[in-house]
């Protein structure tokens, strides 16, 4: 069983699904999408479906996973021996199943195809559309507290590896020790490909590191680790050699939007409004055109989940709720400069989990 994941959690999970499958106009749900199965059933193998209903849940998997299910699952587990998809068609069938919910966005069109195929006539496949997603958005005290491990283990793999960072080090090589101090200090592996990018390169959002050199001007670093299972997500910025005028207002005014943006979250608020508050303090510095990505995301058991905190995203915040906010300005044949912290949306406004200064640390 997972670190701090009683089973009785996932048991309550599955209920809340349960209830709410009449609401969707089905009978039953099937999930195959790993984060989701995790969530629901606390099952971490690679190949797996569960089917719900309204009064009992099957995990499906192979015989790889036949001692780890019965260690980490407290449904009921099915060992298929050759095809995991019939076993799910039998399980249908005897349990007379007529309107099965899947997950358009996560299931394979393969999977899909042999499903509906092999159905019998007046069993349907009905589309459910982000509803697990939906759940998952609202973090118990016991995520939570996995992400704040998660976030915590993140900050102290960057400031160990930023002391050994010197002018001249290979991009690849930084981002290499950071992966490394994030493993020794307990992570499974990082949450996402780390970035590091120097000097004009600092300007791709989502560079991949490189053997450049380090050799002047601002580096970014954007990196995050996986810890029980949970993510974080935090990027700040080094500076080879004395920053110039241009460099530190252009980090004020993202230090400034990051704040404004911050300053912004709290229950009932829109994720638009929070998304307009960064981007209307850029204005202000005639830096709105070069700030090209959304405010924030939603992390949890993926990196990026709901909410999305953008431009065009609608979606009321809650409590519970664990998002990130990382406006970033990108000037081409200068760099860019982001700057973001994982926040957990609170009663009465956020709390800010990532303790690592914001300061522009200069090597």
């Amino acid at each position: 069983m997972p670190v701090n994941q009683p089973a009785n959690q996932f048991d309550a999970r599955r209920r809340i699904v349960s209830a709410g499958l009449a609401d969707h106009k089905v009978d039953s749900l099937i999930v195959s999408f790993g984060p989701n199965l995790r969530y629901l059933s606390g099952f971490t193998g690679s190949n797996g479906t569960l089917l719900v209903t309204q009064d009992d849940a099957i995990l499906f998997t192979d015989p790889r996973y036949d001692i780890q299910a019965r260690q980490e699952v407290c449904c009921q587990v099915k060992i298929s021996r050759n095809h995991l998809a019939k076993d799910v068609l039998a399980a249908m069938a005897r349990l007379k199943l007529k309107r099965v919910g899947f997950e358009p966005a996560r299931m394979t069109c393969e999977y899909h195809e042999f499903l509906k195929d092999k159905l019998k006539m007046g069993v349907s496949l009905e589309p459910v559309k982000g509803w697990i997603e939906e759940i998952r958005s609202v973090k118990s005290p016991e995520e939570l507290a996995l992400i704040r491990q998660s976030v915590e283990t993140n900050s102290l793999a960057f400031d160990q590896a930023v002391k050994r960072a010197r002018p001249g080090m290979k991009e690849q090589d930084l981002a290499a020790e950071i992966e490394y101090r994030m493993r020794r200090l307990g992570a499974e592996k990082p949450s996402f490909e780390t970035i590091v990018a120097g000097g004009v390169r600092s300007a791709l959002p989502h560079a991949q590191p490189t053997a450049a050199r380090l050799d002047g001007g601002l580096v970014v670093v954007d990196m995050g680790a996986v810890q029980d299972g949970y993510c974080s997500d935090m990027t700040r910025m080094l500076h080879i050699g004395r920053p110039s005028p241009k460099t530190k207002a252009t980090y004020r005014a993202v230090i400034e939007a990051q704040l404004a943006a911050i300053d912004a979250v709290r229950p009932g608020v829109s994720s638009i409004q929070v998304d307009r508050a960064a981007r209307d303090v850029l204005k202000s510095h005639g830096l709105d055109k070069a700030f090209v990505h959304s405010t924030g995301h939603g992390l949890g058991l993926e990196i990026h989940e709901p909410p999305r905190i953008a431009r065009h995203d609608k979606v009321k915040l809650a409590a519970g709720m664990a998002i990130t906010i990382e406006p970033g300005v990108y000037l081409e044949g200068f760099g860019g400069i982001r700057i973001e912290d994982t926040v957990v949306v609170t009663a009465n406004g956020c709390e800010i989990l990532t303790p690592t200064s914001k300061e522009l640390r200069v090597i």
